[in-house]
């Protein structure tokens, strides 16, 4: 009996159906909130709350040209690959997989993102970038960009990313050039191919623009623009 109790926890990959589901529309919506994200973070807190690795060249570049880099970009990167541990530990407990593991990881990128409404609309730490309540909201922005790339890799591990848009824009660039030559291409699928990351692409601008544009007119409310799109991500999924 125990052996058999075992064998209905163990782990369990989704339907092919399901994750072609999601990779068909949850990339370009989680594109376009990263993208808000990035972009409300960079225009109100001075640093990438989802395109971590630009913060280590923003540091490597005062660094050597002189100047104390800024304490949300040094924590950035270790909070960031702390939150990743977490939500793996999480994927391992529940011993979820496809739509039943991105439900909750869609909860926790959600009410992550809440927190940093709510603290940025009491606190207004974009009033000071360098004071202890903008490096709260900052490594809280991190961490649920965190959740939702870890969220990707471990229930939809066929999609393209969602904040790494050079890798996006190649793919791009190649199956266009593919699918547009008259001769053999040089990778087979290049029509299908193009699909996903050009989603992703444009998504993420989308994002990009529409956060910086919440910035102008609703000031620290802008944080409620990605909350609101998450929300109806939630609902939906």
């Amino acid at each position: 009996m125990t052996s058999s109790f075992l064998h209905t926890k163990s782990y369990t990959s989704p339907a092919p159906s399901e994750l072609a589901r999601l990779e068909k529309r949850l990339p370009t919506l989680l594109s376009m909130i990263a993208g808000m994200v990035d972009i409300i973070g960079f225009l109100t807190l001075g640093l990438f709350t989802a395109h971590i690795t630009g913060n280590l060249v923003v540091i490597a570049a005062l660094l050597v040209r002189g100047g104390p880099p800024n304490m949300s970009q040094v924590l950035a990167v270790p909070i960031f690959a702390a939150a990743v541990a977490a939500v793996w530990g999480i994927a391992k407990a529940s011993e979820r997989s496809g739509n039943a593991l991105a439900r909750p990881l869609l909860l926790i990128q959600f009410l992550l993102l809440v927190c940093v409404l709510a603290l940025s609309v009491f606190f207004n730490p974009a009033a000071n970038r360098h004071g202890w309540m903008a490096i709260i909201v900052a490594m809280i922005a991190v961490a649920a960009m965190a959740c939702q790339f870890s969220l990707l890799r471990l229930a939809v591990p066929g999609a393209p990313s969602t904040a790494v848009m050079t890798g996006n824009l190649t793919n791009t660039v190649l199956s266009l050039l593919d699918t547009l030559s008259p001769n053999h291409p040089l990778e087979g699928g290049a029509r299908a191919r193009l699909k996903k990351p050009l989603k992703a692409v444009v998504g993420f601008l989308a994002g990009c623009i529409a956060g910086a544009a919440a910035v102008s007119i609703l000031g620290a409310w802008a944080w409620s623009v990605p909350v609101v799109l998450a929300g109806l991500v939630l609902i939906w999924r």
